[in-house]
């Protein structure tokens, strides 16, 4: 198992022009060209693996669907992102547009968190670069919206 250390930072978006000024002086080489993600990520009725991430406990983990419109890649990758005290590492795998459906429809059961259903869709923009063993990645055009699937209830007379 390879597991990688993470570090997430914010800068403002006066900022970003400079950031990206920086690594150019520091020679750094962008290794993707830019592109667009699109993640549906999965959690329990209580939100348990939101909230085990915003407090920042081990072990974790974050389950999504995630796919790259516009671009080559056609695939959509479940994918399981595992957060421990050794580090961070995550499962990929293919899955089909029916498994898709399945998944957005039954949700995905997790031995640590249970019944896992979509409730978060996000979509933006990455650009990546690498400086000897180090990946930088740069977000932005963040957008989300809580998925949130219709129910119809049928008219019942009484």
């Amino acid at each position: 198992m390879s597991f990688r250390i993470e570090e997430k930072l914010t800068i403002d978006n006066s900022r970003v022009v400079d950031f990206k000024s920086f690594l150019h002086s520091k020679s750094v080489k962008q290794i993707y060209q830019r592109r667009k993600i699109e993640s549906l990520y999965f959690d329990n009725i209580n939100y348990d693996m939101y909230t085990d991430s915003i407090e920042g406990l081990t072990p974790r983990k974050k389950i999504r669907v995630r796919n790259y419109p516009g671009s080559k890649d056609n695939n959509l990758y479940l994918e399981v992102k595992i957060s421990s005290v050794e580090g961070r590492f995550k499962t990929r795998e293919i899955v089909n547009k029916n498994k898709f459906n399945y998944l957005k429809s039954n949700g995905i059961l997790d031995s640590q968190y249970g019944l896992c259903k979509p409730c978060l869709s996000i979509i933006y923009d990455r650009v990546y670069f690498k400086i000897n063993d180090v990946r930088i990645s740069i977000d932005n055009n963040i957008s989300y919206k809580f998925f949130n699937p219709i129910i119809v209830i049928p008219n019942r007379k009484m």
